[in-house]
């Protein structure tokens, strides 16, 4: 008589339910951190570090002397108490030079020494001299300076900022030129008017309304006594004081070719956080199959070992020996593809197979520790927390400061933003402490002691309640043997 087939796995409510509520919830989660972080960066920026750098030494003497570059300066920081977005720092070249070498500015807007001067050149009186025509006066420049290797997004961020400020400045300083142009012809019309009727001009020759606007305008230099050579602007000059200042676009912290374009930090640490993150599952499994926790499918081929009863905390030592040994050979592979075989730009090659070694080796001890605690659900934590929350509030494709306030908090322990700017640090910064390195040293310290006491901890409670992974077989107290050594 043929034995009754079992019921099929399909039919119990049990099995959809539980599948059903472990996928949903994982497909929200992410969902919700993937797309939740990123869906509105401009809505949500808030205080992006950019420099303002006025190095105008202005134009003139005595009390006709002007800084057109403080005007510049003064007009970008009032408009900007209307608007948070921006952090308009005011800094010195040095200075702002030094940030961008550390990755805290994405970007700078720079007003060069020659600024009032050629501002002034631009309103001077011209001759009627062909030669001299020829000679067109030099527009006067803002330079954007954008810095990539904070960060590529931040940085085109910053320089739509830093170039819209520098835009908004030009227009409003060509209205003013504008208006002194007209003042300073108007003035000397009514010159030519009274000297036609016979009536001697202003004292000192100058016009009541317009003498002091076209002084303004030249850097404090009166006009010309020779009316007669004196020429008024064309109207193509005219209409190019509408918008008198060219804005240069120039990066502030050059990276080289093979940096991804400032992305490559970023990559890099991905790869060590998913490495790691992989061999704990991989050492988990080979672990427990030795022992005959698990089994092992080969295609169409199970193999099997004999049950060796081992306590939790003997078992998590054995995968964290593994895990230290095995550090070594990872990181050194992931550095020898990415800067050997792949070109990557990269300098202190001894201190990033270093800080390589040690991000594989804490991120794997912290996933061990999370499976050694949870067990199977170990996994999907570990997922959630070394992935899902961890991406997108790493600050390395969207900056923290166009993330929501949730994502910024992730932030402050979240494990891929410190490794991110340790990188940074080693790839783009001279491994320079206070550009991130130091933090995410400090980082890894603290993820290696808390993973540690966790772990350890957790499965030494388990032993000593005798919450065994398999229960031991019924023998005497006297006769039970010792867990086996691995």
């Amino acid at each position: 008589m043929p034995s009754p087939q079992p019921s099929s796995a399909l039919r119990s409510p049990r099995l959809w339910i539980g599948t059903g509520i472990i996928v949903a919830v994982v497909s929200t989660l992410f969902a919700l951190l993937y797309v939740g972080g990123n869906v509105n960066p401009k809505g949500n920026l808030r205080d992006l570090p950019v420099a303002l750098v006025n190095n105008d030494r202005g134009a003139g003497t005595g009390e006709q002397r002007v800084n057109v570059g403080d005007k510049v300066v003064s007009g970008i920081k009032k408009a900007a108490a209307r608007d948070d977005s921006i952090d308009w720092q005011v800094l010195s070249q040095e200075e702002a030079d030094k940030r961008l070498g550390q990755g805290k500015l994405y970007g700078a807007l720079v007003v060069p020494r020659d600024f009032s001067a050629r501002v002034g050149g631009l309103t001077a009186p011209r001759q009627q001299d062909p030669e001299a025509a020829k000679e067109a006066p030099a527009a006067p420049v803002l330079k954007v300076l954008t810095n990539q290797a904070a960060g590529s997004f931040g940085s085109s961020m910053a320089s739509q900022a830093t170039q819209k400020a520098a835009h908004a400045a030009s227009a409003e300083l060509g209205k003013e030129l504008l208006g002194r142009v007209q003042a300073q012809q108007g003035g000397k019309g009514q010159q030519g008017k009274e000297a036609a009727q016979g009536r001697p001009a202003p004292q000192g020759g100058k016009a009541a309304d317009g003498g002091r606007a076209g002084e303004a305008a030249d850097g404090g230099r009166a006009p010309k006594a020779d009316a007669g050579r004196q020429a008024p602007l064309a109207p193509a000059a005219q209409l190019m004081l509408t918008d008198p200042v060219t804005v240069q676009v120039a990066d502030g912290h050059p990276l080289d070719t093979h940096s991804a374009m400032g992305l490559s930090a970023f990559y890099y640490a991905l790869v060590l956080l998913v490495s790691g993150m992989l061999a704990a599952n991989v050492i988990t499994s080979q672990v427990d199959t030795a022992l005959g926790y698990l089994h092992t499918d080969f295609g169409p081929f199970r193999q099997r070992m004999p049950v060796r009863h081992t306590s939790r905390t003997r078992t998590l030592a054995v995968n964290t020996v593994l895990m230290l040994a095995l550090a070594v050979v990872m990181g050194s592979l992931v550095e020898l593809a990415t800067v050997g075989l792949l070109g990557m730009d990269a300098s202190h090659l001894g201190l990033l197979w270093l800080y390589s070694v040690g991000t594989i080796a804490v991120v794997g001890l912290s996933a061990l520790a999370l499976l050694a605690v949870f067990g199977t659900p170990g996994m999907l934590v570990s997922t959630i927390v070394f992935v899902a929350m961890a991406v997108p509030s790493s600050g390395a494709t969207v900056p923290l400061e166009a993330l929501p306030g949730f994502f910024r908090a992730l932030a402050e322990f979240e494990p891929l933003r410190q490794l991110t700017g340790g990188l940074r640090s080693i790839l783009y910064f001279d491994a320079q402490a206070d550009a991130g390195l130091s933090r995410a040293w400090t980082a890894m310290g603290v993820a290696l002691v808390v993973s540690v006491l966790f772990g350890f901890g957790m499965t030494r409670l388990y032993d000593r309640k005798g919450l065994h992974r398999v229960p031991r077989p019924a023998e005497s107290p006297d006769s039970a043997p010792e867990p086996a050594a691995v």
